[in-house]
């Protein structure tokens, strides 16, 4: 089907590089966009489910160290990377 759009002129310019690029058509890096942006939309049922790892420790949280301080936290990891550092 052929239609008229208005497209930013940066990225009209960037989709004719891919085009150049690929040896594809500007209507063909057009439509693959598309697609791809409708594939993402569809209802999240349809795709498969995530899994993520998952690891246990078995020491629990260290006594001492604040969850809600960025500056706590980083120093304990230094810690431990200055601990496992051979001498």
């Amino acid at each position: 089907m052929r239609t008229t759009i208005t497209i930013d002129d940066q990225l009209l310019e960037e989709a004719k590089v891919i085009a150049a690029r690929t040896g594809r058509t500007l209507g063909a890096v057009i439509e693959d966009a598309l697609r791809e942006v409708i594939a993402r939309r569809r209802e999240p049922g349809t795709q498969a489910p995530i899994e993520l790892p998952v690891f246990r420790g078995g020491a629990g949280l260290r006594p001492g160290i604040n969850l809600d301080s960025n500056s706590d936290l980083l120093d304990a990891m230094e810690l431990d990377e200055e601990q496992e550092v051979p001498s």
